[in-house]
């Protein structure tokens, strides 16, 4: 799902909840919100529209899973953490039950400037501090993520190294870093770890200017693009052929081939206990 979200918390419920029905509608069985869906724009009002994990952003999310019997990823929303000073960037996996199977607070912490513009996401948020990974109602196991991990292939290949085949990463990116990275760096996450990678992104400009790259994409295991959306709010579909992940992973078992962890963490000096 592609969206252009606000300050307007109802506004953007309301085209959340709009976009995920026509993607049951076309047959949807797993959806993917992006980043912050929930409310987006300057600090103070992003602070102050933080919500608890039984506020309206997942009751919401709980109750439509239900009624369409869907996988949600409710992208990520404004968590107010109690006992915690700072909020937290939390995604959330609803089940079709419209129970919480999961939850994943964002690991790394978007604290750059671009173009001009600073962002520091870690003076008001508080990074998470653990890998997840769910089980969709299919059986597919699906690692979590958001956005400015997908820098990281260490999460990706601690997720596919657990059983990922699915990998969702919501997003908020950057208009500059949609337009020069964030298809070369899906298809390397999707490609490295032969899984399927869906990843939904905010399109457009929100207050107090800052603007979303759009094209939300739907990568399968080698690389292909299956699907990306247009230059507006919008949702993409895509079929998912885990018969088409078996086969690639067989024929070029890289997974396999990885060596032990240890030695890619080897301090420099002992390059002689490497065997060439």
């Amino acid at each position: 799902m592609q969206l252009n979200a606000t300050e307007d918390v109802d506004a953007n419920l309301a085209t959340a909840d709009r976009l995920t029905r026509d993607a049951a509608k076309r047959g949807a069985e797993l959806v993917v919100l992006p980043e912050k869906w929930t409310v987006l724009g300057r600090g103070e009002v992003m602070a102050a529209a933080a919500q608890p994990l039984d506020g309206p952003a997942i009751r919401w999310a709980k109750a439509l899973a239900k009624e369409l019997q869907l996988d949600l990823i409710a992208g990520s929303f404004v968590e107010l953490v109690e006992g915690q000073s700072k909020t937290a960037n939390t995604s959330a996996h609803i089940g079709p039950d419209g129970e919480i199977k999961a939850l994943y607070r964002k690991l790394h912490m978007f604290d750059v400037e671009l173009e001009g513009t600073v962002y520091a996401e870690s003076a008001r948020e508080q990074a998470g501090t653990e890998v997840t990974l769910t089980q969709t109602a299919q059986g597919q196991q699906l690692g979590m993520s958001i956005c400015y991990d997908v820098r990281f292939p260490e999460l990706y290949r601690e997720l596919s190294s657990r059983g990922a085949t699915i990998i969702a990463v919501p997003s908020a990116f950057t208009l500059a870093t949609t337009r020069d990275h964030w298809e070369t760096l899906l298809r390397a996450r999707a490609i490295e770890n032969q899984a399927f990678v869906i990843a939904a992104n905010q399109i457009g400009q929100h207050p107090p200017g800052n603007r979303s790259g759009g094209r939300s994409i739907i990568v399968d295991p080698w690389g292909v693009v299956l699907s990306t959306a247009p230059d507006s709010e919008s949702v993409i579909v895509a079929d998912l052929d885990f018969s088409l992940l078996d086969d690639v992973r067989k024929r070029l078992p890289a997974l396999r081939h990885r060596r032990p962890a240890e030695l890619y963490s080897r301090p420099a000096g002992h390059e002689d206990e490497v065997n060439a």
